[in-house]
Order: structure tokens, then C-alpha cells, then sequence
């Protein structure tokens, strides 16, 4: 178990996790770009958690939970309730639809991440998978 979605025991399980899957290594090879997660509070997260992934050709190179003072620089911010990003998860959502819905809101160059869809999705099964357990469950 990786730990709790979005705590920092997660967040390493999952950065160890893309590490080491043959499969996101090379469904990833050609990506080139950082993102954040803006988790915005809800009626279950009480405050909000951006988390960092600097990937990069199939590798996650850095993941950390920012401090509030740190600012939303990177190639793409991913932003949503938290509620949002528990069903994108838990399978509930589609990350896809998610995206073109705007309940996962993108800031970045959206056609850059529909031209490596099979990147994105892989890189969700890769979160998927270590996700056991979120708050509120």
C-alpha cells in the first residue's frame, strides 16, 4: 500500500511506482513535461494540496507536496476538487472526460496532452493502482 491519496506516503509510493512499471516507461518515453496537482478543498479534504511530478521520458525525476508559499509553476496544472480527483481514482470518472468536461480542470497545452492520450491514461492506471485508500474512506 502506498498510503493515503494525497499524503506524502502516497505520493512516494506512486513516484517509486511510475519508476519502476516497464509499461509507463514505455507508454512515456517521448513525454516531456512537469504538473501539478491543485487539490482543492471540499466537503471531505478541508484544505487544499498541490503535489508536484516533474516526469520526463517515462521517469518521475521529483514528486513533493508543495508548501502553500510555493508557487503553480509547471507544464501542466491539473485542478479540481478533491472529491474530482477521488473519482478520477477510484475509476468513477474518466480522466479524459474529466478533462473535456472541465471537472478536472487543465492549464497547459491541452492538444499536447490529447496527442499522448495513451501517456495520460497510463499514467492514471499507474495512480489507480496505488491508490488503496483516500480520506474519507
Amino acid at each position: 500500500m502506498a498510503g493515503i491519496f494525497p499524503e506524502k506516503d502516497w505520493l512516494d509510493g506512486f513516484s517509486a511506482y511510475l519508476n519502476s512499471s516497464e509499461k509507463y516507461g514505455r507508454i512515456a518515453h517521448k513525454w516531456e513535461g512537469d504538473l501539478v496537482f491543485e487539490i482543492l478543498a471540499d466537503n471531505v479534504l478541508t484544505d487544499g494540496v498541490n503535489i508536484y511530478l516533474d516526469l520526463w521520458h517515462g521517469k518521475c525525476r521529483g514528486a513533493k507536496i508543495l508548501d502553500s508559499s510555493e508557487p503553480l509553476e509547471a507544464a501542466f496544472v491539473l485542478s479540481a476538487p478533491y472529491s474530482n480527483f477521488v473519482r478520477v481514482l477510484k475509476g468513477d470518472l474518466d480522466p479524459m472526460q474529466a478533462m473535456l468536461t472541465r471537472k478536472l480542470v487543465v492549464k497547459g497545452n491541452l492538444g499536447y496532452m490529447m496527442r499522448n492520450v495513451p501517456t495520460v491514461l497510463e499514467f492514471v492506471r499507474s495512480a489507480q493502482a496505488v491508490t488503496e485508500k483516500v480520506i474519507g474512506d
